[in-house]
């Protein structure tokens, strides 16, 4: 799986504070596998303040 750190080298460029579909838009363009789009896809739809915001999610910790 990949970890939250991994994760943030394809969601450069993202502009904050952005939804889940903008997050996935952005990883798929950055070249982002599949897992991590499948993950990226299932983070609640929500807005997010940052890069933090999002590893947060994906590590599990509120």
């Amino acid at each position: 799986m990949t970890t939250a750190i991994e994760a943030q080298k394809f969601l450069k460029g993202v502009d904050y504070p952005a939804d889940r579909s903008a997050i996935v838009k952005k990883a798929k363009e950055n070249g982002a596998d599949e897992t991590l789009v499948q993950t990226l896809e299932k983070i609640p739809d929500r807005q997010y303040s940052g890069p933090n915001a999002i590893s947060k999610e994906l590590s599990g910790k509120s």
